[in-house]
């Protein structure tokens, strides 16, 4: 049995690429409007993402480096002692168990000489009476230790790039937002233009 005659398949469709910036019959005068304002979009957020980007880390890295410097100009180390043992990891040894921290109630001096009790994280198993080292503010009371230069530089780093993310997007949902509203105008504009056309086809002579 000879074999079926195949189906004819139609050509395909072939992208032009710039098309809005090339002279055509079918370029209309929004599609040359939508290649430019996507033109300006792109050079606003090519220029603004990293001005922006590096204006907020330097913020960030102000702030954070002032505040770590004023926490380690009046505040202390000092020493806690465990009044409970702190529970023991499921997995001891693990990676696991060397990054938890269990709550557990310590007893320190205060600067002005005063026993205080608080709670703070320490390493899982550790017994009761085991000495740690806390952080006190200026108040006495138990606190982060300031911020070390390695953490201040990755969160500055992170406050850049969520910046740079930022104005992507908002340049994306621009573009966007133009290209709906160019697409509406045309649709508008193309249904008017073929009610007059078909009018004409319609109407008898």
């Amino acid at each position: 049995m000879p074999d079926p005659i195949p189906r004819a398949q139609p050509p395909p469709i072939r992208t032009v690429r710039w098309w809005r910036w090339r002279r055509n019959p079918l370029r209309r005068p929004s599609d040359l409007l939508q290649a430019w304002i996507g033109l300006i979009l792109a050079i606003t957020v090519a220029i603004t993402g990293p001005l922006a980007a590096w204006a907020v880390g330097s913020a960030v890295h102000g702030t954070l480096t002032a505040t770590a410097s004023e926490q380690a100009r009046t505040g202390r180390h000092t020493t806690a002692e465990l009044l409970s043992e702190a529970p023991g990891h499921p997995e001891p040894g693990s990676a696991e168990a060397r990054e938890t921290r269990y709550p557990v109630k310590v007893r320190y001096t205060a600067p002005e000489g005063t026993a205080r009790t608080a709670t703070t994280d320490v390493d899982p198993g550790l017994p009761a009476g085991h000495r740690v080292r806390v952080w006190t503010s200026a108040e006495g009371t138990l606190t982060k230790p300031p911020m070390p230069p390695e953490e201040i530089r990755n969160r500055v780093v992170g406050a850049g790039a969520l910046t740079a993310i930022t104005v992507l997007i908002t340049g994306t949902l621009a573009y966007r937002l133009t290209a709906r509203v160019l697409d509406q105008r045309r649709m508008r504009t193309w249904e008017t233009e073929w009610q007059q056309t078909a009018r004409r086809w319609t109407t008898s002579p």
